[in-house]
């Protein structure tokens, strides 16, 4: 079969991800949009750098996943980070409506969760972690994440601590039902609400550890199903105590962008740089430290996903 950059010339492996592909090595997928929307310039580098690095270190090759000038990159080197980093805000982020336009225009563009689920699946990498899915918006039922409609239709395996507690989580997963979209939750029966370990709500299955949740991936993998998979893991104790804090204050900072009449893609930064400043810097620190915990867990998941020796997808 031709490798996959020559069949999709839109679309480069790097050399490091492509070699780990062929030899059924752990690979697992990163997001962009944490690097251009998530914090500013140099903290946003040092940040994907501290998450590769988490999965490095337990022998599993990172593949962050963002587009420059057009092409579509799966796996980063260091000098296309930092051009990702530095253009922060000024790169489009990049949902699957999008993704047409930002190639055709040989744009620069950070992945969401849905646009890192449609490129990992291409490359076929069926592990991606993140720090929480996007979900049905309160007040407004229409207002649905497209994170929501890719997992119906992607069969990638998102690690995740859940959906944010600002969500309307029991529509969240009403919604996710309806896409057919496994719930999983990681040594929980309770679906993890980002910074709040437990929402009161059930998820649709539960594995034990790594082995299982490798098992059950590779049977949806196996039957074809064509619908991804949401493995949501608790927020550790020890951060969830600070988590209430950054849970306070996003209450607070949404209340106020809606008292503003804040809207459609202003909203993210608005709530970021406020949550921020209510918190005093300590939401972008526990947001980082729960990604880099969902990266264990993912990281762990990638290792026994190989030793079944299964990377079809």
């Amino acid at each position: 079969p031709l490798p996959v950059r020559s069949a999709m010339n839109w679309l480069t492996i790097s050399p490091e991800v492509e070699d780990a592909l062929r030899e059924h090595r752990p690979v697992v997928a990163l997001e962009s949009t944490i690097i251009s929307h998530g914090m500013p310039y140099p903290q946003n580098l040092k940040t994907a750098l501290e998450v590769e690095a988490v999965l490095r270190d337990r022998g599993v090759v990172p593949a962050t996943i963002g587009i420059l000038k057009g092409q579509v990159h799966v796996g980063m080197n260091g000098e296309q980070l930092e051009a990702l980093a530095q253009r922060g805000l000024a790169c489009k982020k990049v949902s699957r409506r999008d993704i047409a336009q930002v190639l055709a225009k040989k744009q620069d563009g950070a992945t969401t969760v849905s646009a890192t689920m449609i490129f990992a699946h291409q490359a076929k990498i069926p592990i991606f972690v993140t720090g929480g899915i996007g979900g049905v918006h309160r007040g407004d039922a229409w207002d649905v994440s497209a994170d929501l409609t890719e997992l119906g239709r992607t069969p990638v395996c998102v690690v995740c601590a859940g959906a944010k507690s600002i969500l309307d989580l029991p529509r969240t997963l009403e919604f996710l039902e309806t896409q057919g979209v496994c719930v999983c939750g990681y040594g929980t029966d309770d679906f993890p609400a980002f910074f709040t370990p437990r929402s009161g709500l059930p998820t649709s299955c539960r594995v034990d550890g790594p082995a299982e949740a490798a098992e059950l991936l590779q049977q949806q993998l196996q039957i074809q199903l064509n619908s991804g998979m949401v493995l949501g893991v608790p927020v550790p104790e020890h951060l969830a105590a600070e988590g209430q804090l950054v849970e306070d204050a996003t209450r607070q900072a949404v209340d106020e962008s809606m008292q503003q009449g804040i809207k459609g893609n202003e909203v993210t930064p608005f709530l970021l740089k406020r949550i921020n400043e209510l918190t005093g810097g300590e939401s972008l620190r526990t947001n980082i430290a729960l990604i880099k915990h969902n990266a264990e867990v993912g990281a762990q998941l990638a290792i026994h996903f190989a030793k079944l020796g299964s990377s079809k997808l």
